[in-house]
């Protein structure tokens, strides 16, 4: 297998690492324009465009929008009839994920000034939010998890759950996942037309306030679209991994974790930052080895080979400063002290410490959310959390002591913008 080899000491290293990162986002025309016809026809016709576009994607030959509803007793045999094993990795896995998120709870705060103004800040939860789950031969309960239970822990009124069911098939882990997770209601829709339904409403889908969970590009395209009438978390691109090691892990564990990421698809990313050529090396037979024992090897050898890289750094210090310029998804700091690293790296989705610390680990049941910002976002957003279900709301309670200072200082302010109602508003209180 052929994956590019590069070294930092290169004169056109700058040239060649923006080519590895370049990824084109440019919305294809087509596929946009199918998207906003399909949102357009959601809005107008309610349930029967949704009903039409499952007939025509999904194959399902549904005709009333209610049996579209998967009731809370389904939910729970799905659950119930799950082998003990894999019943007990799913209830081990949401304990984790809630745990870590209770600690991400926010609070409403207030304060109260000499004069006797009250000024804080109100913490509420949305009251609806709308989660999108992947359907057919794909089965994604972490997902599930990941995203609802953040929205419960922060008291999301309702959680409304939409998932392709493509010529009828259900998913029983998946549908096990959401009654573990709590979600309150689940509909067998998938694709731009749910997304539309849950941005909207129908008379049978109930209009949701944020919408949450990944998609293929029909998805991306139409939560795109719809964000401003409704919130989203965000538009994701491919998976990311970015792995810096001393040289002195095992070679197989960090061939394994470049391919725990490049068998999402063939634009996965995949990336070693190490100091020490040999390692390099080493990494690079122990992928040509453990290749041929993968189910998804061809996946694998695209994305490595397209958008793959093991490069050769001065030290580790410039190996954070380069991680830093890539903002990744995923960072695996495989090294002997990650804490004495870790106040060097300022962008990244989720750092992994340490040479136990596999990334694959944070997909399912450390605790910290998987659902990352991508494509460098990092470099200003966050994971999903708890905060993203919450909302917050400026308290300002104005005793007459303060109303006195402050609309003066007010009434200074609005007349030098010209506004004068703003003034005089003020300066009534005094």
């Amino acid at each position: 297998m052929n994956i590019k080899r590069l070294s930092s000491k290169q004169a056109d290293f700058t040239i060649q690492l923006d080519k590895l990162l370049a990824f084109e986002t440019t919305q294809d025309a087509t596929l946009d324009a199918t998207v906003a016809a399909i949102l357009a026809d959601v809005r107008t016709r309610g349930d029967a465009a949704v009903l039409e576009y499952t007939r025509r994607f999904d194959r399902l030959a549904i005709k009333d929008a209610a049996a579209l509803e998967l009731s809370p007793a389904a939910l729970r045999t799905a659950f119930e009839g799950l082998p003990p094993a894999q019943r007990h990795a799913l209830e081990q896995a949401a304990q984790r994920v809630t745990a870590y998120h209770q600690k991400q709870l926010q609070s409403s705060w207030s304060y109260t000034e000499a004069d006797g103004t009250l000024l804080g800040q109100q913490i509420t939860p949305l009251d609806r939010v709308g989660l999108y789950v992947p359907g057919g031969k794909a089965a994604y309960p972490s997902s599930v998890l990941m995203n609802a239970l953040p929205a419960k822990v922060a008291g999301v009124g309702e959680l409304i759950m939409v998932v392709p069911t493509p010529d009828g098939v259900q998913n029983a882990l998946v549908l096990a996942a959401a009654h573990l997770a709590g979600v309150d209601r689940v509909f067998t829709i998938g694709g731009a037309q749910a997304v539309a339904a849950l941005a909207y409403g129908t008379a049978t889908i109930p209009r949701v306030d944020k919408i949450v969970g990944p998609g293929n590009a029909y998805v991306a395209a139409a939560k795109r679209r719809v964000f401003g009438v409704v919130g989203i978390d965000m538009v994701a691109g491919p998976s990311e991994i970015l792995v810096i090691c001393d040289g002195r892990t095992d070679p197989d564990w960090i061939a394994m974790d470049l391919f725990s990421q490049a068998e999402h698809d063939e634009l996965a990313q995949a990336i070693l930052l190490t100091p020490d050529a040999a390692f390099a090396t080493a990494v690079a037979h122990s992928a040509d080895r453990l290749l041929e024992t993968m189910p998804r090897r061809d996946i694998i050898r695209t994305a490595l080979q397209n958008r793959g890289a093991l490069i050769e750094v001065a030290d580790l210090d410039e190996a954070c400063a380069i991680s830093n310029r890539i903002a990744p998804e995923h960072l695996e700091l495989s090294v002997e002290n990650p804490q004495q690293y870790l106040p060097k790296i300022k962008h990244a989705g989720a750092i992994f410490m340490g040479r136990y610390t596999s990334e694959s680990l944070g997909d399912y049941c450390a605790g910290p959310n998987h659902v990352l910002p991508t494509s460098g976002t990092a470099r200003f957003s966050s994971p999903l959390g708890v905060y993203d279900f919450q909302k917050r709301s400026s308290l300002i309670q104005v005793s007459a002591q303060g109303a006195a200072t402050l609309g003066a200082i007010a009434a200074e302010l609005a007349r030098g913008e010209g506004l004068h109602a703003h003034a005089q508003a003020a300066l009534f209180r005094k």
